[in-house]
């Protein structure tokens, strides 16, 4: 860089802080002989010491606040003062913050497919169960302890039935939620998913075998519900409305209740049957595989929005095993992000602004709360995001493997990861081993992703970018050396 090409880049230094620094710029333009500034609060600005600078010829306010450099010195300054306005905007965490808003807009927008739409709306009927699945999820685990340290006898049968309860009523639920959803009448969606789970089903034949209550679990309810709102539309249509009243929820019910019994109960018997052995088949022979994949890809299916669609799945695992073994896995994929954010706040050591954010959406992270890592700290950088799938695959792989071993790591709800997914662990096998497996996952997951972010995560390019502090007359003069002639005749602010 020449001197003249110095001498300007400090003009620009010396004035940045003097206006408010790079954040309180909104805009940047200039004239035959002026810098025209934008600003977000003119308070801000010290006018004495601006006006004191020698490069500085006069101030002038506007609807912009001008600064007088004279005519070409003012083009030669002022693409110096633009790019160190863009270096301290880009060295902060409020730009990484508006980076991850705008990927999560971006990615908002991408979603607005009829798959996803309908992914959407599926998590919308699920979601709301989420509370009452975690609730009942830990009252088991604790019953299930109770039991085997022969604790309290009076007290575990109790504790079975309120545990249970919910789950054995939870098709009602999901039926009320789609009707709703799908813009039906939610009683209605509920009444026709209670034929699911109704004792007196089992005197019915059904493709020459007895049915069974709570055959095809969730997926017949959600089935049913569907059948049921397009049953109550088409009513709404054709039925006089001095006979809506009656006609229609009749009609609704007796339609949709029949299509179930004959034929949504054993269709999604089957489906839901398959999934399950599925499921259990995959960890079983390919687990470590299956978990490395799954624990890599689960950070972009959130990104995607396709993660909504193991919201069944998980449930109906819940109904058959009395656990998902797909969650715990699922959760490496957070233990990576966590072992990446710690890297990023290792390898930025000068950038105060970004480790602050690290520090304060670390806790959250620990608890299965990821969004505040993966838009405000991960995701805006690039790379560092891709390690920290790397981090969930290894996490992953750990857990899947134990599987494939016989050691089944199970959560009784879905919703809760990280640390929070312990009081839900169930498996196969002992609650200390199952802890332990799950335990070591995580260590696994955060050591990966610390590991594969801090030696690949960032390239020399990203850490010149980032690993500064805030633009400063100081370490600008410091990062750019300059003659003496040049400090002789462009002074430091006082």
């Amino acid at each position: 860089m020449s001197t003249a090409d110095d001498k300007n880049r400090a003009v620009a230094a010396a004035i940045l802080p003097l206006v408010g620094g790079a954040r309180n710029i909104e805009s940047v333009a200039h004239c035959m002989t002026r810098l025209r500034l934008g600003l977000r609060d003119r308070s801000l600005v010290q006018d004495g010491a601006l006006r004191a600078l020698p490069a500085v010829l006069g101030v002038v306010e506007d609807d912009t606040y001008q600064i007088v450099l004279g005519p070409g010195t003012v083009a030669r300054v002022s693409p110096e003062f633009e790019a160190l306005v863009a270096e301290g905007r880009g060295h902060s965490a409020e730009d990484l913050a508006a980076a991850g808003a705008r990927i999560r807009e971006s990615r908002k927008a991408a979603n607005a497919t009829p798959l996803k739409q309908l992914l959407r709306r599926i998590a919308n009927i699920f979601v709301p169960l989420i509370p009452a699945l975690i609730g009942c999820g830990i009252i088991a685990g604790l019953n299930g302890l109770l039991i085997n340290l022969h604790w309290l006898p009076s007290v575990t049968p109790a504790l079975a039935a309120i545990a249970s309860g919910f789950m054995a009523l939870i098709a009602v639920f999901v039926g009320f939620n789609t009707a709703k959803e799908f813009g039906g009448t939610p009683i209605l969606g509920g009444a026709v998913a209670a034929i699911i789970v109704f004792p007196g089903v089992a005197k019915i034949d059904a493709f020459g075998q007895s049915l069974s209550p709570g055959q095809g679990g969730v997926l017949g309810a959600l089935g049913a519900a569907v059948l049921a709102v397009y049953v109550e539309k088409w009513c709404r249509r054709w039925v006089p409305e001095s006979l809506d009243v009656l006609v229609t929820p009749t009609l609704t019910v007796l339609i949709s209740g029949l299509v179930t019994v004959f034929g949504l109960m054993y269709v999604a018997g089957e489906v839901s049957e398959a999934i399950g052995e599925a499921a259990t088949w995959l960890l079983g022979h390919a687990g470590a595989f299956a978990g490395f994949v799954l624990g890599g890809l689960f950070l972009p299916l959130v990104m995607l929005g396709l993660h909504q669609a193991l919201i069944p799945i998980h449930t109906t695992l819940i109904e058959q095993q009395g656990y998902t073994v797909l969650l715990p896995i699922l959760a490496m994929a957070g233990a990576g992000q966590v072992g990446a954010a710690a890297a990023v706040y290792v390898r930025l050591s000068r950038n105060g602004s970004i480790r602050r954010t690290v520090r304060s959406a670390l806790p959250a992270g620990l608890l299965g709360v990821g969004e505040p890592l993966i838009y405000g700290v991960s995701l805006p950088l690039g790379r560092p995001f891709v390690t920290a799938c790397v981090g969930g695959a290894f996490g992953g792989g750990f857990v899947g493997l134990f599987n494939m071993l016989g050691v089944q790591v199970g959560s009784t709800a879905i919703g809760p990861s990280g640390w929070a997914l312990f009081p839900l662990l169930q498996g196969n096998r002992g609650l200390a081993e199952t802890i332990a497996v799950y335990a070591g996952g995580l260590l696994v997951g955060y050591a990966t992703g610390f590991a594969a972010t801090y030696f690949f995560g960032f390239g020399r390019a990203l850490l010149t970018e980032w690993n500064v502090g805030p633009v400063t007359p100081s370490n600008a003069r410091r990062s750019r050396p300059r003659s003496d002639e040049d400090d002789s005749h462009v002074p430091t602010p006082a």
